[in-house]
């Protein structure tokens, strides 16, 4: 069992990343407000906060989780290539976990190095599609089904 330790969408392009409080995933829309909610394999971003931290820890700094530009931050979960196919429950949400998101050159103009830390052990996170719509909120349960 997690719990879901933070939501960030962002509403353009570019933009920094919106932290809030609680909120709304839709099939129709992910993350209520994320510009990139569009439907699809890549409708909204997981990221393990024990994965973030062994990539600052290999850089040597800490940085803030949204510089990874992800839209839900979860703890005590695993999230490999063993979760693909299977759905991620986050409050009242379900998630299908598609595959495996992969650092961008985005990542390096955040901070140098950091789409290097983030190649090995899924570090980048987990793109999911939404597959049953409800509201989340940090503290939420989060957990990896079956």
């Amino acid at each position: 069992m997690g719990t879901l330790l933070a939501i960030a969408y962002r509403d353009a392009p570019r933009q920094p990343m919106r932290e809030i409080g609680a909120g709304y995933l839709s099939r129709a829309g992910g993350v209520e407000g994320d510009f990139r909610g569009k439907k699809g394999p890549r409708q909204v971003t997981v990221l393990c906060a024990e994965q973030w931290r062994a990539a600052c820890a290999e850089l040597g700094v800490e940085l803030a989780w949204t510089l990874r530009r992800a839209n839900l931050l979860v703890s005590g979960i695993a999230i490999g290539p063993g979760a693909v196919g299977r759905t991620l429950r986050i409050g009242a949400a379900l998630l299908r976990i598609t595959r495996e998101t992969d650092p961008c050159r985005r990542m390096d103009e955040q901070y140098p190095g950091l789409k290097r830390a983030l190649l090995a052990d899924w570090r980048g996170g987990a793109c999911a599609e939404v597959i049953g719509d409800g509201a989340i909120a940090v503290g939420a349960e989060a957990q990896l089904l079956d």
